[in-house]
């Protein structure tokens, strides 16, 4: 019987303009990703400057210049639907590959901001 997981793994965009990348390990126990979700405590920063690109188990899932905005959900959004559901992804390495860009937008005046990943997926039960 599998059971559910659930992580968060943050990133620092010290630079405006600039690509922040980290490769993440999740727990030896999970098995497959299943959703995924982007956050910030700079949401507007995040919603219009943001791109990035997703690797799993080194397959990627969302390639360069991807915009942020396709994946953030609102606050206003149920919280049971604020993850991207993306299948069935088998974790393998265990290694994910998260790469974000903040990217000028005329819109926006950019301060030092941290990107949320959040991660769902099923690990194995120890029962």
């Amino acid at each position: 019987m599998r059971k559910q997981y659930s992580k968060s793994f943050n990133l620092q965009v010290t630079l405006a303009g600039k690509t922040v990348k980290k490769t993440f390990e999740v727990d030896k126990s999970v098995v497959v990703v299943t959703a995924v979700a982007v956050n910030s405590n700079r949401e507007d920063l995040l919603y219009y400057r943001g791109t990035f690109r997703l690797e799993i188990n080194k397959d990627e899932i969302f390639s360069d210049e991807t915009s942020a905005k396709k994946i953030y959900a609102l606050p206003s959004v149920d919280a049971n639907n604020r993850s991207y559901r993306i299948g069935t992804i088998s974790t393998g390495n265990g290694l994910i590959t998260f790469e974000y860009t903040d990217n000028e937008d005329g819109r926006t005046a950019f301060v030092p901001y941290t990107v949320s990943l959040t991660v769902d997926g099923e690990r194995e039960s120890d029962v």
